[in-house]
């Protein structure tokens, strides 16, 4: 069996994509999701194969909500904002449903996934969706991150800076440090680079969180933040400092 979760706050939305799915007795709709907070965590239980998406949602939106699961499922979004299609499209989506949904138009999508399944390459492309959204989707304004079984959301205001971790990201607040499956260079792309600097290869920090910088060694420059938090400066980054803050 294929394994389906919808996840949309709108029940008839829902309720629509159900009645299709009824002709293909091979998917098995394994949960009904009202927003990303509980499509996360349905995803995560059960695994699908398949995830109908909407994107605008209340509490997350349909790309946080996905970066937060680890394992990602095939996707089709199902939403009624078409400025959304192209970019869809372009980020790997299996198909793009623009509402309302008609069942030949479904059934197109349908024919896709399975198309896509056969050739295992639907999750794949959730990979590279999410690899691609960060260079399309404008000035950051917050982070998700999950915690254990918790979803947080950080505001960008309230980050002190960012730290390369491996294949992780070390966002530390003013609450505490959480980590992010996302990558500095997509960071650096969606801050506001009048607020953020990138000073290191391993550190962007915020701006008016550097309390004073230090000379150390030769020509170098150590960061101390308002947190007492220390991070290298490089050459580099010293002449981004330099010309941001007019030096």
């Amino acid at each position: 069996m294929i394994k389906a979760v919808l996840v949309d706050d709108e029940p008839l939305a829902r309720s629509m994509v159900a009645e299709y799915l009824e002709s293909y007795p091979q998917v098995d709709v394994v949960a009904e999701c009202n927003d990303g907070f509980e499509g996360a965590k349905a995803i995560m239980q059960y695994q699908p194969d398949i995830v109908f998406l909407d994107i605008q949602m209340p509490k997350i939106n349909g790309f946080e909500m996905l970066e937060i699961i680890d394992k990602q499922p095939a996707v089709i979004f199902t939403t009624a904002f078409d400025e959304y299609a192209i970019r869809a499209f372009e980020q790997h989506a299996v198909d793009y449903l623009l509402k309302p949904i008609t069942k030949a138009r479904f059934d197109q999508a349908m024919t896709k996934f399975l198309d896509a399944r056969q050739a295992e390459t639907g999750k794949e492309n959730t990979r590279k969706l999410l690899d691609n959204a960060a260079h399309t989707s404008g000035k950051l304004e917050r982070v998700v991150v999950k915690t254990g079984t918790k979803i947080k959301i950080i505001p960008v205001s309230s980050i002190v800076c960012l730290e390369a971790d491996d294949d992780y990201v070390k966002i530390h607040t003013d609450e505490g440090t959480f980590l992010k499956n996302k990558t500095m260079a997509s960071f650096e792309e969606q801050l506001d680079p009048l607020h953020f600097v990138r000073i290191h290869r391993s550190f962007i920090v915020k701006v008016d969180h550097i309390a004073r910088l230090e000379p150390h060694e030769k020509d170098g420059h150590i960061a101390v933040l308002s947190n007492g938090k220390s991070v290298n400066v490089s050459k580099t980054g010293y002449a981004r400092l330099k010309q941001l803050l007019g030096m």
